[in-house]
């Protein structure tokens, strides 16, 4: 006889952590919809959400170990796939040390506990310098401008009470939203006008969320931090700045007014395509609206002057006295945190620094320990002591999701030994020489524990595993490679490593008393050792049951008897505990910034380069490239196409329809033009992760529905100098008609 049972989870798929009713028989789903019940999304589920059975289903999805021989990639035992992994890996650091190992970590590894937990000690093993991951594709101005200003925490705008939002480079509608987890953020959207407040969005595309906000404004790529910086210029020139109590503790003000007076609305209005009165009404009703904030993200960021845009968007919440105020830009207090509050001093911490280390080849500095992966390749095939030979990538497509890929793609066939951790044979891991599969997202127990520190709301949920497996766990592969990597053998446990991570854990709680510790360390010993770890961060955690000092307080037993999760109630002021500046103050004027805005200045000498330039493309039923395996997500018209205003197509010959080539420095694609009235003339897009036609992959899906890769358009020279990121928006390209 069948059972029948019915399980709730949250989504792993993006940030929006959504949660999920997933209907099961026997070792089937059955049905998957949003859980109206979730304390977070309340029913909630995109397309994606709706896909994890055929995840754990496709035939694709590997489940036991590869490792190349002869050219082929085989299936293996995991012991002697471990085995082939030590002998690579020995043999690599024998000949060239560890100067020549390297090490990728996609986005994935933020959603799910394993990857967040059990990664680091890997990393730590290895001992390399080289490490890339995809944040310097990604998010990691806005970490560095929140390094700098706040000490490391990044504030959310708070959708729930705000009444004015202003929203650049997101288009959240297709998103779920990112660096802001808000389950249904569409309907935090609606209930904003709902509400009588006002969404404006800035954007070179009108998007889904442009056309649901009441008011969009076109802005040509790369020039949002001239329209921020400018907006800010209005505030102090027109008398509007009033931070409120967190000037109290606020370094900078002045040097930041007197450093942007240059950057007028009259200057830059020809630089944005932003009209200098439309540039002075948004400043002047950011200024007077009784609770509001500025969220930039992706388009904000993936540009030159990314940091100077993500320091804008918070100078400007905190000129209008709108930081750590409810309704405006707010600081999460995750469950697995420490408990701050406003009422709190401020702990000092560390000047943020960079540059530490170098690239080898261009020099470029260390970031948050990492160095730009848009320099991965280039270390790879340049010749040259400390040149990298060995190349562990941990849940990424990096040929596909990083600058000028088709050089990554070939530097990858240089390397003399890969290691790929990863469920797919994919255009990056068909260069592994091993590669070992996780279980499914339904194997493994989840809770977000980067997610909820930038929650619009502090909430939590845990998900237990839908389904047993007798494969190895993700903790158990990252602690086995761990033991290699350190010269302990294949032999090392995630029981391991989790111990020893939580007898530190449990030290620091008891003051060093070592009897208390062991005590708390017997009462965890039955939980797996993912959550062992998690246990110990909930119960120490700001709403934590101290162990039985809290009775009231959470911990995993506590979740596991929510399966709808807990909320822990809206924003609450946060500063000025949370700051962990040297200075124990909100520093507006890092000095860092002030120089980079003489390189911004510098643009206003310039006119705007003439031609097309190029825009990435968010889709809803596309978030990594590996979904693109997935038979519905693919569906229906051809996604992969280039969007092409109706007039640059005239001028260029093209149609609906017709194959367009599409040339930049580095490379060229072929893709079918889309014509759209909806993307600002002079500017065209394409979406990404596509590019699935390479040979060696196993992706029967995704090869039937290949695209173009827009990476190898993508030019890994220019970046942010401030964090390292790469350049993926506003790319000058030509088109042509084929």
């Amino acid at each position: 006889m069948t059972t029948e049972r019915t399980v709730f989870r949250t989504c792993p798929l993006c940030e929006a952590t959504c949660g999920l009713e997933i209907r099961v028989e026997g070792d089937e789903v059955t049905r998957i919809r949003g859980d109206k019940d979730d304390v977070l999304s309340g029913g909630f589920i995109c397309p994606k959400g709706s896909t994890l059975g055929k995840l754990h289903v496709d035939p694709d999805r590997l489940r036991m170990p590869l490792v190349r021989k002869d050219g082929e990639h085989v299936e293996v035992s995991w012991e002697e796939a471990f085995e082939a992994v030590q002998a690579g890996f020995d043999s690599v650091v024998d000949a060239h040390g560890r100067g020549a190992v390297a090490a990728y970590l996609g986005n994935p590894n933020v959603h799910n506990m394993a990857g967040s937990l059990f990664v680091r000690p890997m990393l730590s093993a290895l001992e390399t310098r080289n490490l890339y991951t995809a944040s310097t594709v990604d998010q990691r101005p806005r970490e560095v401008s929140a390094a700098m200003m706040f000490g490391g925490a990044i504030p959310v705008p708070d959708l729930d009470r705000t009444d004015w939002l202003l929203m650049l480079g997101a288009n959240p509608l297709e998103s779920n939203g990112s660096l802001c987890t808000a389950g249904d953020f569409p309907g935090r959207l609606r209930a904003i006008r709902e509400r009588g407040g006002k969404i404006v969005v800035v954007d070179p595309r009108r998007t889904r969320t442009a056309k649901q906000a009441d008011e969009h404004l076109f802005v040509r790529p790369g020039s949002d931090a001239l329209l921020l910086v400018a907006m800010a210029q209005v505030l102090f020139d027109e008398d509007l700045v009033a931070p409120g109590r967190v000037g109290d503790f606020t370094n900078g003000l002045a040097e930041v007014g007197e450093r942007i007076a240059p950057f007028t609305p009259e200057r830059v209005a020809g630089h944005t395509g932003i009209a200098a009165d439309e540039i002075r009404r948004l400043a002047r009703e950011l200024a007077t609206a009784e609770h509001a904030v500025v969220y930039g993200r992706m388009g904000v960021h993936t540009v030159e002057f990314g940091t100077l845009a993500s320091w804008a968007t918070d100078l400007l919440t905190l000129l209008t006295g709108n930081l750590d105020r409810e309704g405006g830009g707010m600081f999460s207090r995750p469950a697995h945190g420490p408990l701050v509050s406003a009422d709190a001093e401020p702990i000092p911490g560390r000047v943020f620094q960079t540059g530490r280390w170098r690239s080898r080849v261009r020099d470029l500095p260390e970031i948050s320990s990492e160095l730009p992966v848009a320099a991965l390749a280039e270390e790879i095939d340049t010749p040259g002591e400390g040149r990298l030979r060995f190349l562990l990538t941990v849940a990424g497509n990096p040929v596909l999701s990083t600058p000028n890929g088709e050089r990554l793609d070939k530097a990858c066939e240089a390397l003399d030994f890969m290691v790929s951790v990863d469920p797919y044979l994919n255009e990056t891991t068909r260069h592994a020489d091993v590669i070992l599969p996780p279980p499914s997202i339904l194997e493994r127990s989840h809770y977000d524990l980067a997610f909820y520190a930038i929650s619009v709301r502090n909430v939590a949920n845990y998900s237990a595993p839908v389904f047993e497996t007798s494969a190895p766990s993700e903790a158990e592969i990252h602690s086995r490679l761990s033991g290699i990597f350190g010269g302990k053998g294949t032999g090392v446990s995630a029981d391991d490593v989790a111990n020893q991570i939580v007898r530190a854990s449990l030290r620091r709680v008891t003051g060093g008393d070592d009897a208390r510790a062991a005590e708390l360390e017997k009462e965890l010993e039955h939980r797996p050792p993912t959550e062992r770890i998690l246990d110990v961060l909930l119960r120490t955690g700001a709403y934590g049951d101290a162990f039985g000092g809290q009775p009231d307080g959470l911990s995993l037993e506590r979740l596991e008897a929510a399966p709808h999760g807990i909320d822990l109630g809206p924003l609450e002021p946060a500063l000025p505990g949370s700051l962990r500046t040297p200075t124990g103050k909100i520093e507006a004027a890092p000095q860092v910034i002030l120089d980079d805005l003489a390189r911004l200045e510098q643009k206003l000498d310039v006119e705007p380069a003439k031609g097309l330039v190029l825009v990435g493309r968010r889709m809803l039923r596309s978030n990594n490239s590996w979904m693109h395996n997935i038979d519905v997500l693919v569906r229906g018209r051809e996604q992969c196409t280039l969007q092409v205003h109706p007039d640059d197509a005239r001028e260029l010959g093209l149609g609906e329809g017709d194959l367009a080539r599409i040339a930049s420095r580095v490379g060229e694609v072929e893709a079918p033009v889309e014509l759209c009235d909806d993307i600002l003339r002079g500017v065209v897009s394409l979406p990404h992760g596509f590019g699935h036609d390479r040979p060696g992959t196993r992706l029967r899906v995704a090869a039937a529905n290949a695209g173009v890769n827009s990476n190898r358009l993508t030019d890994e020279l220019p970046l942010d100098p401030l964090s390292g990121n790469a350049v993926l928006n506003g790319i000058p390209v030509r088109v042509a008609a084929i």
